[in-house]
């Protein structure tokens, strides 16, 4: 769940089973974890400058231990002159609750009943009387009515063209609110379990354990350069929860962003440039999901308008280009598990701008409860629009791992992250993905998990269009 207030403090939550705890806990009094003791967050950065720029050797807990062994190139600048930032003032930032918490349904906005529970039927009996079958729904007497006949066994007219069949009986069509008609069941929702493999990309999107549903969302194609050498894509967007319809939000901002890099790359643009408009484009499309119903003023944000992060890759035969905005993030992974994985972005968030302002260090930082605030969204009360984008060359084959916090969550550091990438990834992306996603829910799946698997280089029968 993304959230743009800051996640409660260790105290605040259980380390062990995410139970709320009160001031002067000692033990936790579900499970009876000792508190005395916190363990200290990840000793994570970012192991190569976000500009592409080799780092400063004066900042120590942002040097590139990569550096030595791949030579990343220096980005090319990125024409902005055309993106104005709009005006925003910092006192509209509104604040959202990331504790970690399911947030409540929308029909029961004060938790009085779990989500997912429909009251709308009648009572039901113990048991069910059943009816003949088909075959014997015929009137016992001249006159008197036929006896209905039984529904698992009737012949229930096809689903009409577009509608669906329930995936309990097999039989029944789903009505509009998800329900089977013949069998009652309710349905799975379409986003509930994503996966889509192109050869040169995979990813896979999962609701989570905790969650009445997935707000996360992606996009992967692949298109060729005007050279004819290929470039693969992959977008991953992160819904955040406490706003309106955050998986619009997501929805609109993965398929904008895919459709501005199909269209950009092939003419020619420099990928990182056509990374740039992406976002702007995703930006753009999430703001007009707002209701303009809502504005206050003519320079006012809208209310609690529709917002989402948003993480994306190009690989190409040569280059890797990354961009976002958020705290999604993207990790490299070599191949040759002998050389150093890196972190590939840096996180838009309260705790990392601490850091990089030289005001706390790392251990300081994401211990204040502030640390996860995220600072930087697509939406129409984005305080201001700033797309970060960076161009790396590595020497070596290795995969990209594109993936909303749901994932990094349970491997924050790009050692960790390394270690839960299978050893065949390059060769087997979705399987790759599929394993990060049960690496997740097998931690606890707190969240939305949605990540997407590209190998580098970009393989030549990646190549095409789709």
């Amino acid at each position: 769940m993304m959230s743009q207030m800051p996640q409660p403090t260790a105290l605040s939550r259980c380390p062990s089973c995410e139970e709320p705890l009160e001031a002067g806990d000692r033990f936790c009094g579900a499970c009876g974890y000792d508190l005395s003791t916190v363990p200290e967050p990840p000793q994570d950065h970012p192991t190569i400058a976000i500009n592409g720029v080799g780092a400063d050797a004066s900042a120590p807990a942002r040097a590139a231990p990569a550096a030595s062994s791949v030579d990343w190139p220096v980005a090319p600048e990125v024409d902005t002159s055309d993106v104005p930032a709009p005006v925003h003032h910092a006192a509209d930032i509104r604040g959202t609750d990331s504790g970690g918490s399911e947030l409540p349904h929308p029909e029961h906005p004060h938790g009085d009943s779990p989500p997912g529970v429909r009251f709308d039927r009648p009572p039901e009996p113990d048991e069910y009387p059943l009816a003949p079958p088909a075959a014997e729904s015929v009137a016992a007497a001249p006159g008197a009515p036929a006896v209905p006949a039984d529904p698992r066994t009737a012949d229930l007219p096809a689903p009409p063209a577009g509608g669906r069949t329930c995936v309990a009986c097999r039989s029944g069509q789903v009505d509009t609110d998800g329900y089977c008609e013949n069998c009652g069941h309710a349905q799975p929702r379409e986003r509930d379990h994503m996966e889509q493999e192109l050869g040169a990309v995979a990813a896979v999107s999962d609701r989570g354990l905790r969650h009445h549903r997935n707000e996360d969302a992606f996009a992967i194609s692949s298109t060729a350069l005007p050279d004819g050498s290929p470039a693969v894509v992959a977008i991953v967007c992160d819904g955040v929860s406490s706003a309106t319809r955050p998986d619009e939000a997501s929805l609109a901002a993965s398929r904008a962003a895919g459709e501005s890099l199909m269209a950009a790359l092939p003419l020619g643009t420099h990928p990182q440039q056509a990374m740039h408009e992406a976002i702007v484009s995703a930006a753009e499309a999430v703001n007009a999901l707002a209701d303009p119903s809502t504005a206050q003023g003519d320079h006012a944000p809208h209310v609690n308008a529709p917002a989402c992060t948003i993480v994306g890759a190009v690989v190409t035969p040569a280059l890797l280009i990354i961009g976002w905005v958020g705290d999604s993030r993207a990790y490299w992974v070599p191949v040759d598990r002998t050389s150093l994985p890196a972190r590939l972005t840096e996180d838009d968030s309260w705790a990392a701008q601490m850091v990089a302002a030289g005001l706390m260090n790392e251990a300081e930082a994401y211990a204040d409860e502030r640390a996860h605030a995220i600072t930087g969204w697509l939406g129409a009360d984005a305080y201001e629009l700033e797309p970060h984008t960076a161009s790396f060359k590595p020497d070596r084959p290795g995969v990209v791992v594109v993936c909303t916090d749901g994932l990094w969550n349970y491997a924050e550091a790009a050692e960790d992250m390394a270690g839960a990438v299978p050893l065949d990834a390059a060769e087997r992306p979705l399987h790759s993905a599929q394993v990060l996603v049960g690496h997740a829910l097998d931690g606890g799946g707190h969240d939305n998990v949605t990540v997407a698997v590209l190998p580098f280089p970009a393989p030549v029968q990646g190549a095409g269009s789709a």
